[in-house]
């Protein structure tokens, strides 16, 4: 969601603020502004829109100083406006907030009734005001933040600045993520490591609950119950900060092209040299489990429907795929024989880690599947697995999906093995088979020429349909968010089966539908499906291999062929094509492909 910076640095901050919140656009917003320190006095600029709006603005009239706070805005309270960004300042104080202040009404109320005057619509500046008010009563900035931190309820990152404290900032994590980055005579914060990567790879991540006071030569970190304490404070690659998009145009198709390689990478981490065999961190024991529950949201929620079909053939143990956000609320029982597997891009999916601490609270052991090591889902789970696709910045996610998917799949080879449902012949067969996943994928990328011209047929569409079954289904949800997502085009996936079952009303000639069938024992069905929809009038476009297209005797409206894969395989490489799809389709659209509207990448609030 929104993304924070702060600096205490040695030279002018303004410029390098702007930069360093470039490196989070990738998380959406609508708003920004930065404000710092000018000879003791608090000077802010904001903005509507892109970052570049900014920019202007601080060339058009540029502020001074070498501490300073910055921040892009996704609108949760008020407007996308100017009076509602932040930075948000009242007297001697100015703020920048992550997250939802959940009684800001009644803290507004009781201020307002004590003759506090309010100028944005949002719940930020009661951050603002509070911490004013604290000051005014004579405390020093230390005890008048904490007092307003007192008073919070809700999820937030906070920055707070001081009027005439040129070497204080105090900031503060309960919900959503915060690092401090450690310089050399400078120290820094960031919403987001990736933000800081061209000034320190020094990185402290705040646990939750903590507070802490930043001085240029010193982080004074406090937990929850105000004591002090150390966090580690880690190493980051310099790798893991490259974010540059290359040859190409936008961020999503050079990941969508990564996916090969960072394929490799993870197969490499977990499969064993001879690729007949799991090699996962241990701690992991299915053997004694009852039931797995997969949580997550969005597209990672669509990687656990895959892995529902892996768990339950392969290991033979039951599965339940719950949606983040619906879980803790109704409090379903664990139970000690439950492993609860946790699927996020970003490790900081607020859903999806309040679902976990639920789980953990109920005795549950926890696995989780990340893309972000130091993430406060990986730090907070029993196992972390990470996914190895490196940064994603595209907001749609293309390459952590097939990653997750993969290691998902190793796990429930693992399941099945440890369990005794697998011989050591059938997870050699398996695990070979995930190893030609490099190929298949790079093979899938070939297309992509013939996917540019179907989606300009595809893009004149208002409604998309997408079929599959088995583990296509799951496939058909996930290629119809990102058709949505990126495009804007109204698309939905089903399960082929239930097309009879109220979708089929909606076939006519100006409603695609995308069948995801390649060969095998359902092929016959799904075959049976497009004749319904052809029969129709509905426009077939059909994803299968050679011997699916020789079996549907080209009947379709078009078609892509695709390599040959398996159960394990097939979803993983079958994902590639849709990508492309949606991508393709954006382009024709002239959508913002990179950053679509209304949506962000990590989703650090309920």
């Amino acid at each position: 969601m929104c993304g924070i910076v702060g600096i205490l640095g040695r030279h002018q901050v303004a410029p390098l603020i702007v930069e360093a919140l470039k490196r989070l656009e990738y998380r959406g917003y609508d708003s920004a502004g930065i404000a710092t320190l000018d000879g003791g006095h608090l000077a802010r600029r904001r903005s509507v829109g892109k970052l570049i709006a900014l920019s202007d603005l601080l060339v058009r009239d540029p502020i001074r100083g070498t501490i300073g706070i910055g921040h892009t805005r996704w609108a949760t309270h008020g407007q996308p406006t100017e009076v509602n960004a932040h930075p948000h300042q009242a007297g001697q104080v100015a703020v920048v907030h992550n997250g939802i202040i959940e009684n800001f009404r009644e803290l507004r109320a009781e201020l307002e009734a004590s003759g506090v005057r309010f100028e944005t619509e949002t719940d930020t500046e009661i951050v603002a005001q509070l911490c004013n008010s604290e000051r005014a009563a004579g405390k020093a900035p230390l005890a008048a933040a904490r007092a307003t931190l007192a008073r919070l309820r809700g999820a937030f990152a906070l920055c707070f600045l001081f009027e005439g404290e040129e070497d204080l900032m105090i900031v503060a994590r309960r919900g959503s993520p915060l690092a401090i980055g450690y310089g050399d005579g400078e120290m820094f914060v960031g919403s987001d490591a990736l933000a800081l990567g061209p000034m320190t790879q020094r990185i402290c991540y705040l646990d939750e609950g903590d507070h802490a006071v930043l001085t240029r030569s010193s982080a004074e970190i406090f937990n929850a119950a105000g004591q002090p304490v150390e966090r580690a404070v880690t190493e980051v690659p310099i790798d893991n900060f490259h974010v540059e998009k290359g040859r190409y145009k936008h961020f999503m198709a050079k990941e969508i092209h990564e996916q090969p390689t960072v394929l490799s990478q993870a197969l490499q981490r977990y499969l064993a040299p001879d690729l007949r065999t799991v090699t996962l961190p241990g701690g992991i024991d299915f053997s004694r489990c009852e039931r797995i529950v997969l949580v997550a949201c969005g597209t990672a929620h669509y990687a656990c429907h895959v892995a529902k079909y892996w768990f339950e053939s392969l290991a033979r143990v039951p599965v339940e795929i719950e949606v983040a956000s619906e879980f803790r609320y109704r409090e379903p029982p664990v139970g000690e024989g439950a492993l609860g597997i946790f699927v996020s891009q970003s490790g900081e999916t607020a859903d999806t880690l309040a679902a976990l601490r639920y789980m953990k609270g109920e005795g549950g052991r926890i696995v989780s599947v990340v893309n972000v090591e130091t993430s406060s889902i990986a730090r907070e789970s029993d196992v972390a697995l990470s996914i190895l696709a490196g940064p994603e910045i595209g907001v749609a996610s293309t390459k952590a999906f097939t990653c997750q998917l993969l290691v998902l799949a190793m796990l429930a080879i693992l399941a099945g093995r440890q369990r005794g449902k697998l011989t050591a012949e059938a997870e050699a067969e398996l695990a070979g088979s995930l190893g030609s996943l490099p190929g298949l994928t790079s093979r899938a990328l070939g297309l992509e020429a013939e996917i540019s011209e179907i989606a300009k047929e595809i893009a004149r569409a208002r409604d998309v349909l997408f079929l599959g079954r088995g583990g296509m289904y799951p496939l058909a949800l996930e290629g119809a968010l990102k058709l949505k997502e990126i495009s804007y085009i109204h698309a939905e996936g089903y399960a082929a089966g239930e097309l009879k079952h109220g979708p089929i009303a909606l076939i006519d000639e100006a409603v695609p539908v995308v069948v995801l069938a390649p060969s095998g024992p359902l092929f016959e069905k799904s075959l049976s499906n497009m004749e319904e929809v052809m029969a129709r009038d509905g426009r077939i476009l059909l994803l299968s291999d050679s011997a699916g297209l020789e079996t549907a005797h080209g009947e379709a409206w078009a078609s892509l062929e695709l390599p040959s894969t398996n159960a394990l395989t097939g979803p993983i490489v079958y994902a590639v094509p849709a990508q492309l799809l949606a991508y393709h389709c954006a382009i024709q659209k002239g959508t913002d492909v990179d950053q679509p509207r209304n949506l962000a990448k990590s989703v650090t609030v309920e």
